[in-house]
Order: C-alpha cells, then structure tokens, then sequence
C-alpha cells in the first residue's frame, strides 16, 4: 500500500503491537478503516453481531453486507482498500493471549468492566482506547496498561450501569438508540490521532471530551 501521503509524519509498518477492535459497530468498523488507510498492516477484530439494515447509517457497512457477520463483512472492506493487510477474525470478547493495543469499543458498559478486570494484570497490553458515545458528543479514554494508577483511571470512569447510560442518551420514538455519523467520525478520528501520538512517542490525552456539533473539544 503506497503511503506516501503520510509516511513521513507517521509509518504504521513499524508498529510492532498487534492491535485489537473489541466491537465492530458503529466506532469500530470505521475505526478499522481509517486505520486500514493509515497502513497499519494486520488488525483483530472482534464481534460476534450480524450487519443488520439499521446499520448502515452509522457504520462502514454496505447494503450487500447485511445478513453477513460483522467481521467477515468489514474484512472484505478493508482488503478492497488493502488487499495485503492480514485480518483476524474473532467472536465472543475473551482471549487470554491479547495484547499489544486494545480498542475497547463494545456497547455493554458492564462488558467494559469485565473484560478491563479480566485484562488488570496482563503484562502484554500496552495501550487501551475505550469510547462513549450519544448523538452529538463523546468521550474517549487512553491509557497506558502497564501503570497501575492508569488502569484504575480507566475502571473508575466506568462506575455507571448500562441502564443509566441510556437515560442519559437521547432515543428515537421506537426506543432506537440515535445516532449520527459526524459524531462517529469525530470521535474515531481522536482514536487514531492517540494511537499515532503513541507510537510517535510523543503526548497521549488521557480523557477527551468532544461535542461534533458546536465543535468544542477538551482534553486532559
């Protein structure tokens, strides 16, 4: 894949940590995308959900993918962009040897608490992005796993039930999560922009607050 675009402000080849999407829905295929378009070269991804029609809004998803599973779909779309790339397939969200950089990206907040305890000890994660959002803003969260103090930063911003954070995100009539693609693209664009931060060695923002409507942005 020619990178010269971007090669000499970022080379994805020499990333040496394999990099984990735990959720390929709305964030995560994207995500897989952009990451593709940067170069990175082999990516896992994990879900075990089929594309359905209402996916196709938010997510990279196209028309002929619905019914297919989430992974195999998004695998065939990140191989038209880069045929080379090596796609690991994966379903249910365990897996005793990951490591390297986690995208955690799923739904489920409880999910998020399980699996960030089951993680709490694993010497071979290096970097874990986790992400909000609602319809028109979001939250990232990225820390570095080897330091204890940043793990608990990460397990105490998830003190919240699935259940409260649906009152506090706006639904359609139906009882619909809404959801819009400029917050989408908003948000995974500060997921890449971390990761590239990181393997640059230079300053990673722990906690960013962002509103993809009235553009406003903070970062800590």
């Amino acid at each position: 894949m020619n990178t010269i675009k971007h090669i000499d402000f970022f080379d994805a080849t020499a990333c040496k940590h394999p990099i984990h999407i735990i959720g390929c829905g709305a964030l995560g295929s994207h995500l897989a995308v952009m990451l593709t378009r940067l170069g990175f070269e082999e990516l896992h991804l994990w879900d075990m959900d089929k594309v359905a029609e209402h996916n196709l809004t938010n997510q990279a998803y196209q028309h002929k993918d619905i019914g297919k599973k989430k992974v195999v779909a998004l695998e065939k779309i990140l191989k038209e962009i880069n045929p080379r790339i090596k796609v690991n397939l994966n379903g249910e969200y365990k897996n005793a040897n990951i490591g390297g950089v986690i995208f955690l990206l799923v739904d489920s907040i409880e999910t998020r608490q399980q699996l960030v305890k089951t993680w709490e000890h694993n010497p071979n994660i290096v970097l874990v992005s986790d992400a909000r959002m609602r319809l028109k803003d979001g939250q990232c969260y990225t820390y570095t796993w080897r330091n204890p103090k940043e793990r608990e930063k990460l397990l105490a911003s998830m003190q919240f039930t699935s259940d409260e954070a649906k009152e506090a995100t706006p639904v359609a009539a139906c009882g619909t999560t809404l959801s819009v693609t400029p917050t989408v693209w908003s948000i995974v664009s500060v997921l890449a922009a971390n990761l590239i931060n990181y393997l640059n060695n230079e300053e990673i923002a722990n906690i960013v607050l962002l509103d993809a409507f009235t553009l406003t942005t903070n970062k800590f």
